[in-house]
Protein backbone atom coordinates (compact mmCIF):
# COMPACT_ATOMS: atom_id res chain seq x y z
CA UNK A 1 0.00 0.00 0.00
CA UNK A 2 1.48 2.98 -0.41
CA UNK A 3 -0.04 3.53 0.66
CA UNK A 4 -1.58 7.04 0.50
CA UNK A 5 2.07 7.31 1.02
CA UNK A 6 2.46 7.49 -1.88
CA UNK A 7 0.75 7.45 -0.63
CA UNK A 8 -1.28 7.84 -3.33
CA UNK A 9 -4.37 9.82 -5.77
CA UNK A 10 -6.24 11.43 -8.27
CA UNK A 11 -8.23 8.56 -10.24
CA UNK A 12 -7.46 9.49 -13.69
CA UNK A 13 -7.80 5.82 -14.99
CA UNK A 14 -11.01 6.54 -16.84
CA UNK A 15 -10.81 9.23 -18.87
CA UNK A 16 -7.19 8.05 -19.52
CA UNK A 17 -8.49 4.22 -21.23
CA UNK A 18 -9.17 5.63 -24.65
CA UNK A 19 -5.24 6.72 -24.46
CA UNK A 20 -3.21 4.25 -23.17
CA UNK A 21 -5.65 0.75 -23.94
CA UNK A 22 -3.73 -0.58 -26.86
CA UNK A 23 -4.12 -4.08 -29.09
CA UNK A 24 -2.72 -6.92 -27.72
CA UNK A 25 -3.70 -10.64 -27.32
CA UNK A 26 -7.00 -11.28 -25.41
CA UNK A 27 -4.78 -13.40 -22.89
CA UNK A 28 -1.11 -12.43 -21.87
CA UNK A 29 1.80 -14.64 -20.83
CA UNK A 30 3.57 -15.57 -17.55
CA UNK A 31 6.69 -16.44 -18.52
CA UNK A 32 9.69 -14.57 -18.16
CA UNK A 33 10.06 -11.31 -19.37
CA UNK A 34 13.32 -11.42 -21.67
CA UNK A 35 15.58 -8.77 -20.87
CA UNK A 36 17.18 -7.07 -23.94
CA UNK A 37 21.02 -7.91 -24.38
CA UNK A 38 23.28 -5.46 -23.11
CA UNK A 39 23.87 -3.63 -26.37
CA UNK A 40 20.26 -2.92 -27.09
CA UNK A 41 19.68 -1.71 -23.01
CA UNK A 42 22.61 0.82 -23.96
CA UNK A 43 20.07 2.37 -26.75
CA UNK A 44 17.50 5.02 -25.82
CA UNK A 45 14.26 3.21 -25.30
CA UNK A 46 11.87 3.79 -28.03
CA UNK A 47 8.12 3.05 -28.87
CA UNK A 48 5.16 3.03 -26.68
CA UNK A 49 5.50 2.35 -23.34
CA UNK A 50 2.46 2.32 -20.69
CA UNK A 51 2.67 2.90 -17.15
CA UNK A 52 -0.01 2.70 -14.47
CA UNK A 53 1.56 3.73 -10.89
CA UNK A 54 0.59 5.75 -7.89
CA UNK A 55 0.58 9.14 -8.74
CA UNK A 56 3.54 10.23 -6.64
CA UNK A 57 5.36 7.68 -8.27
CA UNK A 58 4.87 9.34 -11.57
CA UNK A 59 5.80 12.70 -11.07
CA UNK A 60 7.39 15.16 -13.85
CA UNK A 61 10.30 15.39 -11.41
CA UNK A 62 10.64 12.15 -11.03
CA UNK A 63 10.50 11.14 -15.23
CA UNK A 64 12.02 14.25 -16.39
CA UNK A 65 15.62 12.71 -16.87
CA UNK A 66 14.27 9.58 -17.96
CA UNK A 67 12.23 11.05 -20.58
CA UNK A 68 15.33 13.52 -21.61
CA UNK A 69 17.65 10.47 -21.93
CA UNK A 70 14.93 8.51 -23.77
CA UNK A 71 13.15 11.26 -26.49
CA UNK A 72 11.73 9.08 -28.86
CA UNK A 73 9.86 7.11 -26.56
CA UNK A 74 6.19 7.69 -26.12
CA UNK A 75 5.44 7.57 -22.41
CA UNK A 76 1.43 7.06 -21.30
CA UNK A 77 0.74 7.65 -17.47
CA UNK A 78 -2.20 6.16 -16.06
CA UNK A 79 -2.35 6.55 -11.78
CA UNK A 80 -4.82 4.30 -9.61
CA UNK A 81 -5.30 4.06 -5.59
CA UNK A 82 -4.03 0.19 -4.85
CA UNK A 83 -3.23 -2.88 -6.86
CA UNK A 84 -6.99 -3.93 -6.23
CA UNK A 85 -8.06 -1.06 -8.48
CA UNK A 86 -5.22 -1.53 -11.14
CA UNK A 87 -5.80 -5.50 -11.01
CA UNK A 88 -9.38 -5.05 -12.25
CA UNK A 89 -8.99 -2.42 -14.57
CA UNK A 90 -6.13 -4.65 -16.45
CA UNK A 91 -8.74 -7.57 -16.14
CA UNK A 92 -11.80 -5.15 -17.79
CA UNK A 93 -9.19 -4.59 -20.90
CA UNK A 94 -7.15 -1.70 -20.00
CA UNK A 95 -3.67 -1.96 -20.73
CA UNK A 96 -0.17 -1.52 -19.68
CA UNK A 97 3.92 -2.71 -19.58
CA UNK A 98 4.45 -1.52 -16.32
CA UNK A 99 2.99 -1.89 -12.79
CA UNK A 100 3.57 -0.90 -9.30
CA UNK A 101 3.30 -3.49 -6.92
CA UNK A 102 3.49 -2.57 -3.46
CA UNK A 103 3.76 -6.25 -1.52
CA UNK A 104 1.03 -5.81 0.85
CA UNK A 105 -1.13 -5.41 -1.74
CA UNK A 106 0.05 -7.55 -4.63
CA UNK A 107 -2.40 -10.53 -4.04
CA UNK A 108 -5.12 -9.33 -6.99
CA UNK A 109 -2.54 -9.24 -9.39
CA UNK A 110 -0.80 -12.50 -8.64
CA UNK A 111 -4.30 -14.13 -8.67
CA UNK A 112 -4.81 -12.95 -12.15
CA UNK A 113 -1.84 -13.99 -13.12
CA UNK A 114 -1.28 -10.32 -14.56
CA UNK A 115 2.51 -9.86 -13.49
CA UNK A 116 5.14 -11.66 -15.72
CA UNK A 117 8.71 -12.93 -13.77
CA UNK A 118 11.82 -10.28 -14.41
CA UNK A 119 15.20 -11.59 -15.43
CA UNK A 120 16.98 -9.85 -12.92
CA UNK A 121 20.33 -9.83 -14.75
CA UNK A 122 18.72 -7.10 -16.82
CA UNK A 123 18.41 -4.92 -13.62
CA UNK A 124 21.95 -3.63 -13.72
CA UNK A 125 21.86 -2.53 -9.65
CA UNK A 126 19.73 -5.33 -8.73
CA UNK A 127 22.69 -7.21 -6.29
CA UNK A 128 23.14 -3.72 -4.60
CA UNK A 129 19.13 -3.01 -4.08
CA UNK A 130 17.52 -3.32 -0.59
CA UNK A 131 14.25 -5.49 0.21
CA UNK A 132 15.55 -7.75 -2.96
CA UNK A 133 15.26 -10.62 -0.23
CA UNK A 134 11.95 -9.94 0.93
CA UNK A 135 9.94 -12.98 0.82
CA UNK A 136 7.08 -11.68 -1.26
CA UNK A 137 9.30 -10.32 -4.07
CA UNK A 138 9.37 -13.44 -5.46
CA UNK A 139 6.65 -15.90 -6.31
CA UNK A 140 7.43 -19.42 -6.53
CA UNK A 141 10.94 -18.84 -6.92
CA UNK A 142 10.32 -16.11 -9.74
CA UNK A 143 11.22 -12.20 -8.89
CA UNK A 144 7.95 -10.24 -9.67
CA UNK A 145 8.99 -6.80 -8.81
CA UNK A 146 12.05 -4.64 -8.41
CA UNK A 147 11.58 -2.78 -4.56
CA UNK A 148 12.00 0.83 -5.86
CA UNK A 149 10.50 2.46 -3.07
CA UNK A 150 9.43 2.28 1.33
CA UNK A 151 8.09 4.31 3.85
CA UNK A 152 6.96 4.47 7.36
CA UNK A 153 3.52 5.13 8.84
CA UNK A 154 2.69 6.89 11.83
CA UNK A 155 0.64 9.94 12.57
CA UNK A 156 0.54 13.42 11.16
CA UNK A 157 -0.62 16.45 13.24
CA UNK A 158 -1.16 20.23 13.23
CA UNK A 159 1.32 21.50 14.96
CA UNK A 160 -0.54 24.70 15.32
CA UNK A 161 -3.98 23.55 16.41
CA UNK A 162 -1.93 20.85 18.68
CA UNK A 163 1.04 22.42 19.64
CA UNK A 164 1.77 19.70 22.31
CA UNK A 165 1.95 16.95 20.10
CA UNK A 166 0.52 13.30 19.49
CA UNK A 167 2.27 10.60 20.93
CA UNK A 168 0.54 7.61 20.45
CA UNK A 169 -2.83 6.26 18.78
CA UNK A 170 -4.63 6.03 22.19
CA UNK A 171 -4.07 9.44 22.07
CA UNK A 172 -5.52 10.50 18.61
CA UNK A 173 -8.35 8.65 19.65
CA UNK A 174 -8.80 10.90 22.65
CA UNK A 175 -12.18 12.74 22.71
CA UNK A 176 -10.12 16.00 22.16
CA UNK A 177 -9.80 15.00 18.36
CA UNK A 178 -13.13 13.95 18.12
CA UNK A 179 -14.63 14.94 14.44
CA UNK A 180 -11.17 16.33 13.53
CA UNK A 181 -9.15 12.84 13.10
CA UNK A 182 -8.64 10.78 9.54
CA UNK A 183 -7.94 6.78 8.98
CA UNK A 184 -6.52 6.32 5.81
CA UNK A 185 -9.09 3.71 4.07
CA UNK A 186 -7.61 3.21 0.46
CA UNK A 187 -7.81 -0.80 2.03
CA UNK A 188 -9.14 -2.77 4.70
CA UNK A 189 -5.73 -3.67 5.50
CA UNK A 190 -4.70 0.30 7.06
CA UNK A 191 -7.53 0.99 9.37
CA UNK A 192 -7.71 -2.23 10.84
CA UNK A 193 -3.90 -2.31 11.42
CA UNK A 194 -4.53 1.28 13.19
CA UNK A 195 -6.70 0.01 15.56
CA UNK A 196 -5.01 -3.21 16.08
CA UNK A 197 -1.81 -1.27 17.41
CA UNK A 198 -4.17 1.13 18.98
CA UNK A 199 -5.64 -2.10 21.19
CA UNK A 200 -2.24 -3.09 21.36
CA UNK A 201 -2.12 -6.52 19.33
CA UNK A 202 1.54 -7.28 18.16
CA UNK A 203 0.70 -8.56 14.72
CA UNK A 204 -1.61 -6.13 13.22
CA UNK A 205 -2.17 -7.58 9.45
CA UNK A 206 -2.28 -11.55 10.69
CA UNK A 207 -4.95 -10.96 13.48
CA UNK A 208 -6.88 -14.17 14.94
CA UNK A 209 -10.98 -14.03 14.45
CA UNK A 210 -11.17 -12.36 17.96
CA UNK A 211 -8.82 -9.64 17.47
CA UNK A 212 -10.07 -9.41 14.01
CA UNK A 213 -13.54 -8.57 15.50
CA UNK A 214 -12.38 -6.25 18.24
CA UNK A 215 -10.53 -4.11 15.95
CA UNK A 216 -13.60 -4.16 13.64
CA UNK A 217 -15.73 -2.93 16.88
CA UNK A 218 -12.67 -0.36 17.77
CA UNK A 219 -13.54 1.68 14.29
CA UNK A 220 -17.77 1.28 14.56
CA UNK A 221 -17.30 2.65 18.11
CA UNK A 222 -15.36 5.58 16.44
CA UNK A 223 -17.17 6.65 13.78
CA UNK A 224 -18.52 9.31 15.02
CA UNK A 225 -15.08 10.68 16.12
CA UNK A 226 -13.52 10.13 12.64
CA UNK A 227 -14.25 12.58 9.75
CA UNK A 228 -13.03 10.75 6.93
CA UNK A 229 -11.24 7.42 5.82
CA UNK A 230 -9.16 9.28 2.84
CA UNK A 231 -8.27 7.51 -0.23
CA UNK A 232 -5.30 9.59 -1.21
CA UNK A 233 -2.54 11.25 -0.48
CA UNK A 234 -4.57 14.16 -2.02
CA UNK A 235 -7.62 13.80 0.07
CA UNK A 236 -5.37 13.71 2.79
CA UNK A 237 -3.55 16.61 2.26
CA UNK A 238 -6.99 18.95 1.46
CA UNK A 239 -8.46 17.83 4.68
CA UNK A 240 -5.72 19.17 6.36
CA UNK A 241 -5.72 22.51 4.28
CA UNK A 242 -9.57 22.90 4.75
CA UNK A 243 -8.84 22.39 9.00
CA UNK A 244 -11.75 19.72 9.13
CA UNK A 245 -8.77 17.04 10.32
CA UNK A 246 -6.00 18.28 12.77
CA UNK A 247 -4.66 14.34 13.27
CA UNK A 248 -4.30 11.41 11.39
CA UNK A 249 -2.55 7.95 10.46
CA UNK A 250 -0.26 8.38 7.30
CA UNK A 251 3.09 8.20 5.87
CA UNK A 252 6.05 10.35 6.82
CA UNK A 253 6.21 11.12 2.95
CA UNK A 254 2.18 12.44 2.99
CA UNK A 255 3.51 14.82 6.11
CA UNK A 256 6.80 16.19 3.95
CA UNK A 257 4.65 16.55 1.08
CA UNK A 258 1.93 18.85 3.36
CA UNK A 259 5.15 20.65 4.49
CA UNK A 260 6.63 21.64 1.50
CA UNK A 261 2.90 23.08 0.71
CA UNK A 262 3.35 25.43 3.41
CA UNK A 263 1.15 23.53 6.05
CA UNK A 264 2.11 23.25 9.87
CA UNK A 265 2.31 19.43 10.17
CA UNK A 266 4.55 17.15 11.88
CA UNK A 267 5.05 13.48 11.49
CA UNK A 268 6.11 11.18 14.28
CA UNK A 269 6.55 7.52 15.64
CA UNK A 270 3.66 6.46 17.56
CA UNK A 271 4.29 4.61 20.53
CA UNK A 272 2.44 1.42 19.82
CA UNK A 273 4.91 1.26 16.79
CA UNK A 274 5.61 2.20 13.15
CA UNK A 275 4.56 -0.03 9.99
CA UNK A 276 6.72 0.25 6.97
CA UNK A 277 5.11 -0.54 2.86
CA UNK A 278 7.58 -1.61 0.52
CA UNK A 279 6.75 -1.03 -3.29
CA UNK A 280 8.19 -1.12 -7.26
CA UNK A 281 7.56 -1.90 -10.65
CA UNK A 282 6.55 -4.82 -12.46
CA UNK A 283 5.97 -6.24 -15.91
CA UNK A 284 2.24 -7.13 -16.97
CA UNK A 285 1.71 -10.29 -18.67
CA UNK A 286 0.29 -8.10 -21.59
CA UNK A 287 3.42 -6.02 -21.96
CA UNK A 288 4.19 -5.28 -25.32
CA UNK A 289 7.33 -3.32 -25.13
CA UNK A 290 9.82 -5.38 -22.95
CA UNK A 291 12.52 -3.81 -24.06
CA UNK A 292 11.83 -0.23 -23.02
CA UNK A 293 10.28 -1.81 -19.76
CA UNK A 294 13.63 -2.56 -18.20
CA UNK A 295 14.65 0.63 -19.56
CA UNK A 296 12.33 1.91 -17.34
CA UNK A 297 12.89 -0.42 -14.06
CA UNK A 298 16.84 0.19 -14.44
CA UNK A 299 15.85 3.88 -14.32
CA UNK A 300 13.82 3.79 -10.96
CA UNK A 301 16.71 1.76 -9.64
CA UNK A 302 19.40 4.41 -10.54
CA UNK A 303 21.19 6.33 -8.10
CA UNK A 304 19.86 9.82 -10.04
CA UNK A 305 16.02 8.68 -9.45
CA UNK A 306 16.44 6.98 -5.96
CA UNK A 307 18.14 10.13 -5.14
CA UNK A 308 15.07 12.06 -6.34
CA UNK A 309 12.74 9.48 -4.55
CA UNK A 310 14.67 10.24 -1.50
CA UNK A 311 13.39 14.21 -1.16
CA UNK A 312 10.43 13.38 -2.15
CA UNK A 313 10.09 11.80 1.33
CA UNK A 314 10.22 8.04 0.40
CA UNK A 315 13.13 5.93 2.03
CA UNK A 316 15.50 4.22 -1.24
CA UNK A 317 16.30 1.38 -2.21
CA UNK A 318 19.64 1.55 -4.19
CA UNK A 319 22.44 2.51 -1.54
CA UNK A 320 24.97 3.96 -4.15
CA UNK A 321 22.27 7.31 -4.20
CA UNK A 322 23.08 8.19 -0.82
CA UNK A 323 25.97 11.11 -2.27
CA UNK A 324 23.61 12.43 -4.51
CA UNK A 325 21.04 12.93 -1.71
CA UNK A 326 21.00 16.13 -0.02
CA UNK A 327 22.01 15.93 3.53
CA UNK A 328 18.85 16.89 5.04
CA UNK A 329 17.10 14.07 3.72
CA UNK A 330 19.97 11.01 3.89
CA UNK A 331 18.93 9.89 7.41
CA UNK A 332 14.89 9.42 6.81
CA UNK A 333 15.46 8.15 3.40
CA UNK A 334 17.86 5.34 4.38
CA UNK A 335 16.51 1.84 4.40
CA UNK A 336 17.86 2.06 8.26
CA UNK A 337 15.19 4.05 9.43
CA UNK A 338 12.66 1.74 9.10
CA UNK A 339 14.54 -1.13 10.44
CA UNK A 340 12.39 -2.74 13.52
CA UNK A 341 9.29 -1.35 11.75
CA UNK A 342 6.56 -3.93 11.54
CA UNK A 343 6.35 -5.15 8.02
CA UNK A 344 3.07 -4.25 5.99
CA UNK A 345 2.27 -7.09 4.23
CA UNK A 346 -1.23 -8.67 2.74
CA UNK A 347 -2.96 -10.72 5.86
CA UNK A 348 -3.26 -14.78 5.26
CA UNK A 349 -7.01 -14.21 5.52
CA UNK A 350 -7.31 -11.24 3.71
CA UNK A 351 -11.11 -11.84 2.53
CA UNK A 352 -12.25 -11.50 6.61
CA UNK A 353 -10.15 -8.47 6.83
CA UNK A 354 -12.29 -7.07 3.91
CA UNK A 355 -15.51 -8.03 5.31
CA UNK A 356 -14.80 -6.42 8.41
CA UNK A 357 -13.68 -3.58 6.54
CA UNK A 358 -17.02 -3.77 4.84
CA UNK A 359 -18.75 -4.06 7.85
CA UNK A 360 -17.29 -0.95 9.57
CA UNK A 361 -18.15 1.21 6.33
CA UNK A 362 -21.69 0.31 6.59
CA UNK A 363 -21.85 1.06 10.41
Amino acid sequence: MKPPKKLIILFAILAAIPVLAACGSDSGTTEEATAPTKAEAEKPATGTLRLFAYDDTVTDEQLDPFRKANPDVDLKIATFNSNEEAAAKLAGGFEADVVEVCLDEAEPLLQREQLRPIDTSGIADWDDLAFRDQPQVRQNGEVIMVPLSAGPYGIIYNTEEVPEGVESYEQMFDDEFSGRIAVEGSSSVAPLGVAALTLGFEDPFNMDTEQLDQAKQFLVDHLSDIRSFPDSDSDMVNLFKTGEVVVANGGRGTAQDMQAEGLPVEWVAPTEGTWSWICGLGITSKAQNTDAAYKLLNYYASPEAQAISATNGFVITNPKAEPLIPKKFRETSSPASIEGSIPLTQPDDMAAYTKAWQEVRSG
